[in-house]
């Protein structure tokens, strides 16, 4: 039996200022945006290629500190063209790390070990890996 990690809640204090982060600065596509009843929303927006969505809301999500997930990460096939992609849509990010080294050589030296960071408006950290392999 296959265990699929399907959606990350996200918590944020202001769901229209994440909502246009997300979609806006990062290009995370928005599948829907629901208002459950009074007091309650939903919006799952879904990474580019990803199977794993993240959900920012109020009222149906769990209710958690704003900026309090710290971790999340992405994975991209080219760290250099997405640090670029990132800065052009003006998330602040910082330059390109090498974290640790390769056990074996890999077509790319930046593969596996390159990362970039970045938060979101509330201060939720997120990683971008560079992965070729995957592409």
């Amino acid at each position: 039996m296959n265990w699929t990690l399907e959606v990350v809640i996200v918590p944020v204090s202001d769901i229209d200022r994440a909502k246009d982060f997300y979609s806006q600065k990062l290009g995370f596509v928005v599948d829907h945006d629901t208002v459950v009843g009074e007091g309650m929303r939903i919006v799952q927006l879904t990474p580019p290629g990803s199977g794993c969505s993240i959900v920012i809301g109020q009222g149906a999500v769990p209710k958690m500190v704003p900026g309090s997930v710290q971790g999340l990460q992405l994975v991209v096939p080219d760290i250099r063209k997405a640090h670029a992609e990132l800065v052009s849509r003006g998330v602040e990010v910082t330059d390109v790390q090498v974290l640790g080294e390769n056990p074996s050589p890999m077509p790319d030296p930046l593969d596996n070990v390159g990362f970039v960071f970045f938060a979101d408006p509330d201060g939720n950290g997120w990683g971008v890996q560079q992965i070729s392999t995957r592409a």
